[in-house]
């Protein structure tokens, strides 16, 4: 994959939102071709066969939230959103079958909306589990301590050994 293709987005703490000021959000348009049979499937076989497993179809929360144990892959199998990333203050993207976002752990996400048939398949790498956190009072300074700790994956979801991922998430 040609990294041309590839975006990154680099978001601080905002006082709520941990988010990760050491790892960007990595995203990739047009990761893989949505007319080519079954779009969930291929996403779950890129995943699993780059390191990535624990996937699952869904699509994304309606309310910030983060994962402060994990990194998180998810990629647009079906329909279109807005989706926010950082918080209230944080960016927002519309992503289209196809694209995949990398988010590190840390970051908040919230579905802004979406059309009726939006499906994302998600996953997290080898020998990380997720937790949920909401921006509460009281998930600080232990979410902070699990963000730090959360080891850098050793693949990328979308390229493997050699992808973005290895070359912007060092720490």
């Amino acid at each position: 994959m040609s990294l041309r293709r590839v975006s990154i987005e680099r978001l601080g703490d905002d006082g709520t939102f941990p988010n990760n000021e050491a790892l960007p959000i990595l995203v990739y348009r047009h990761a893989i071709d949505p007319s080519d049979g079954d779009p969930a499937a291929a996403l779950e076989r890129l995943f699993r066969e780059n390191g990535w497993g624990g996937a699952w179809r869904n699509g994304i929360y309606s309310y910030h939230h983060y994962h402060s144990t994990a990194h998180e892959v998810l990629g647009i199998a079906r329909g279109a959103a807005r989706v926010q990333l950082g918080g209230e203050s944080g960016v927002v993207i519309d992503v289209a079958p196809g694209d995949v976002l990398v988010l590190p752990a840390g970051t908040a996400h919230k579905n802004l909306g979406s059309s009726s048939d939006f499906l994302v398949v998600g996953a997290y790498p080898e020998g990380q589990s997720y937790d949920m956190n909401f921006g509460h009072s009281g998930e600080r300074p232990a979410a902070d301590r699990n963000i730090e700790q959360t080891p850098i994956p050793r693949t990328d979801p979308v390229c493997g050994r050699e992808g973005p991922l290895i070359e912007f998430w060092k720490r």
